[in-house]
């Protein structure tokens, strides 16, 4: 029993699996297939997205306890902590995606990437905004040139300096080349946005949800956090499967599977 166990423990992939593997990420590297897929999906997880959100705000208005210290104004956190989580997230995707471009080939890794600019913008203003909004309150003031909020919004500047570039070169293949490599020369500012609260002394809270020691937030406002999380995600998959569409019928205009789309 025991040299059985250590044996299917230590059993490595099968030329066949791998093979299969790879035919799935180049499965996945085919516009037409990728279309597909993206169409059969946004619309989903956009209903699901919009189902969990008014669930997950419902709870945190009038589920959730007041907090002892703050009272009813850390209510944003429903908004504003997810929305910060995906501004981290969406940009490692899009650097991931430009890198598989750059890599492989693949026009859609470079629309991925493309689409997830504006989302990931958004995102973050959405984050610095109700951060804003929760600062007031709680530090009596909008805004100070604290590391983590100054770290946030460098990072709204290198999503807007992505789609910039993005627009300033006329060649489509030099342009996603060009903010591949922005997109990765950002990526240094993802774990300062991460631990600026642990490396630096700063007025920003730190974790209460990720810890070693398990989440130090009430249960009751922990699930519609995560609810809401959730929902975050399934608006992003949703978006971003959309513009892939827009965006692949634009570059494959003149191919076949896109006039059989077009004309039905």
């Amino acid at each position: 029993m025991t040299s059985h166990y250590t044996e299917s423990k230590n059993h490595t992939p099968t030329p066949r699996q791998i093979r299969n593997s790879w035919v799935w990420f180049h499965r996945f590297g085919s516009s037409s297939y990728f279309y597909r897929v993206a169409s059969r999906w946004a619309p989903r997880a956009g209903w699901c997205a919009l189902i969990l959100m008014v669930a997950g705000v419902y709870m945190g208005l009038f589920v959730a306890p007041p907090d002892y210290q703050m009272g009813d104004s850390y209510r944003i956190i429903f908004i504003h902590v997810p929305s910060a989580w995906m501004s981290l997230s969406v940009y490692i995707l899009m650097a991931v995606s430009a890198t598989i471009g750059l890599v492989w080939k693949m026009k859609v890794s470079f629309c991925v990437s493309r689409a997830c600019a504006p989302i990931g913008a958004a995102f973050t203003f959405c984050a610095l905004v109700t951060g804003s909004l929760w600062g007031k309150p709680t530090w009596g003031t909008y805004w100070i040139w604290d590391a983590r909020l100054t770290s946030e919004l460098v990072l709204l500047f290198l999503y807007m300096g992505y789609m910039a570039l993005d627009k300033a070169i006329p060649d489509r293949s030099t342009a996603s080349r060009a903010t591949a490599v922005l997109s990765l020369v950002g990526l240094v500012n993802i774990p300062i946005i991460h631990y600026s609260v642990e490396w630096w002394n700063t007025l920003h809270q730190g974790s209460t949800v990720f810890r070693m020691d398990g989440p130090s937030i009430d249960t009751r406002m922990l699930i519609p956090l995560l609810i809401t999380t959730v929902a975050m995600n399934l608006y992003f998959i949703s978006v971003l499967f959309n513009r892939v569409r827009c965006e692949l019928l634009d570059l494959e205009r003149r191919t076949q599977w896109v006039r059989e789309i077009v004309h039905g």
